[in-house]
């Protein structure tokens, strides 16, 4: 156990000075030495306790959610009614109460509007269907929404609004941001370094729901001004920054392309004018769609709507083909920019308001930081001197893998660029604990070894031997918790379990190879006839 060929000795030589030499530009930016941007290093994130930084409770409605679906579900069974062959007629539409109802033209068509609208119910959850299909006076049809299917809904809705959120986040570049869900309509945010929480506001506070539709040249423009719908459509108000501010538009409500369609959306400027505009491309059938809308209807003016605001009406002048089209209004660089970004990441499936808000200040971080290093410092030179005290030439090999395990412990965070947040902290004081912890199992067993009246190779050979044993089921334990910990834990628990597991590798790595490498060199070498210890 206590031969080390040179390959060996290299080998971990190599990984201890590469793990530490990684945790140099940390150590550096932690003691206030600024490291230029253009020298590419590992560096640990700091977590919002430490770095500062912006804290944002979202929350959506669930009627919200409902209203959607219900939407959809109108316009698929107009769809399913129209295609029948043949045609299925229909008529009274009403989504009063939560349900959609229709008057059949004729009794005799109920079986048969049955058998369409079927597989539109379908999608059953845990045995329930999400819509009930009933008859009332043997003409009109009422589609009722289950509890079952509401409450899929809702947690389908928050589960992509929460993906969303987190895509619009790393769009703007920010490192290890926390996005969880909390209960079943919320959204924990909190995104380290960003001080100020109104430009996240903006930019998560936005539906980014993008949808197309046509414009309703038959509405008279003093009803629409007074609000005043014609059958079939709606009245959308123009966007504040638009050449139209204050007045309001008809639209027909159905029939048009949402936003989901799209694959890409990217700033640009417009070479013929030299306005700022968002170039976006469609999946293929949503191009499909486009295609066929603009083919359709040449000449015909169609409103482009931005979470219920008209930012533009343009004219179908010609067919569009190839799945592309562009967004023009009152942009500038980066209210482009940032519509790109909305549009890029997908439209939130429901609206989020912000129902809480908290900022952190990088003065407060740098003053847990510095209390903390400080507990970590005075904690690490008490166990030190205890240790060479305590054990002499071993105390001190003891004492340079104690330096050299946190060190590897900050490289290994940095090239994996994991956060370190304050709970973290904790996790570097604890694996000074281990560290030593195991230490100090070789150096007694060593001890209890030599008082058997083993020789001093053999007291080695056997104390690292039977204290591995106890170390590695410590250890393993430990690391099962940690595991456990990353798993289901979140936001600071993360950032200690983190650090724990790392720094469980780092220790056995450190007491149980370097240690015992250093100390095969010193047998070897000084051959001592009793030990120090």
């Amino acid at each position: 156990m206590l031969e080390f060929p040179l390959w060996k000795r290299l080998t971990l030589w190599g990984i201890t000075l590469a793990a530490f030499a990684a945790a140099v530009p940390s150590i550096l930016s932690t003691a206030g030495v600024e490291i230029p941007d253009d020298v590419s290093a590992p560096s640990v994130n700091l977590g919002l306790d430490l770095a500062g930084g912006s804290h944002l409770l979202l929350e959506a409605k669930p009627e919200d959610i409902a209203s959607q679906r219900l939407e959809n579900l109108e316009e698929n069974v107009r769809t399913e009614l129209r295609n029948a062959e043949p045609r299925i007629r229909f008529g009274d539409v009403s989504t009063a109460g939560g349900e959609l109802s229709f008057m059949l033209d004729q009794a005799s068509d109920i079986d048969r509007a049955r058998g369409l609208l079927e597989p539109l119910l379908e999608g059953t959850i845990n045995a329930t269907r999400q819509w009930e299909l009933s008859v009332v006076d043997t003409q009109r049809v009422v589609l009722s929404p289950t509890s079952g299917g509401n409450s899929q809904a809702v947690d389908d809705a928050m589960d992509s609004a929460t993906e969303v959120v987190r895509r619009r986040i790393d769009a703007l570049g920010t490192r290890e941001p926390t996005i969880i869900r909390q209960g079943d309509t919320r959204i924990v945010v909190q995104v380290p370094g960003l001080e100020d929480p109104q430009a996240l506001k903006e930019l998560l506070g936005t539906t980014a729901q993008l949808e197309f539709k046509l414009v309703d040249d038959s509405a008279l423009p003093t009803q629409v001004q007074a609000g005043i719908a014609p059958p079939g459509s709606e009245i959308f108000p123009f966007a504040e920054d638009s050449d139209f501010a204050g007045q309001f538009i008809a639209v027909e409500r159905l029939g048009g392309i949402r936003g989901d369609s799209l694959t890409g959306a990217q700033a640009g400027v417009d070479s013929r004018n030299n306005e700022d505009v968002v170039n976006i491309q469609f999946d293929t059938q949503g191009g499909q769609k486009f295609a066929k809308l603009s083919t359709e209807n040449v000449n015909k003016r169609f409103a482009i709507i931005l979470d219920g605001e008209v930012i533009s009406a343009p004219v179908f002048n010609e067919p569009i083909y190839g799945g592309s089209a562009q967004i023009s209004g009152s942009f500038d660089a980066d209210s482009a920019n940032e519509l790109a970004i909305q549009l890029r990441s997908g439209a939130l499936p429901v609206p989020l308001t912000v129902v809480e808000e908290r900022s952190v200040s990088a003065e407060l971080g740098a003053d847990s930081i510095q209390r903390g290093m400080l507990a970590m410092l005075i904690g690490s030179l008490a166990v030190i001197t205890l240790m060479i005290a305590t054990y002499g030439r071993f105390g001190i090999y003891a004492t340079i893998a104690l330096i050299f395990n946190v060190g590897g412990l900050l490289g290994l965070m940095a090239i994996g660029n994991f956060t370190l947040t304050l709970p973290g902290i904790a996790g570097f004081v604890l694996t000074v604990g281990a560290a030593v912890d195991a230490n100090v199992l070789i150096n007694e067993r060593i001890r209890e070894e030599r008082k058997r009246g083993r020789k001093v190779i053999a007291a080695v050979e056997n104390g690292y031997k039977e204290a591995s044993r106890a170390i590695y089921d410590a250890n393993i334990t430990n690391f099962i918790a940690g595991v456990l910990l990353l798993s289901f834990g979140s936001g600071p628990v993360r950032g200690f379990a983190i650090v724990l597991i790392i720094g469980l590798v780092t220790s056995v790595f450190t007491a149980l190879l370097l240690t015992r490498m250093w100390v095969a060199d010193y047998i070897r070498k000084k051959r001592p006839v009793d030990l120090n210890i």
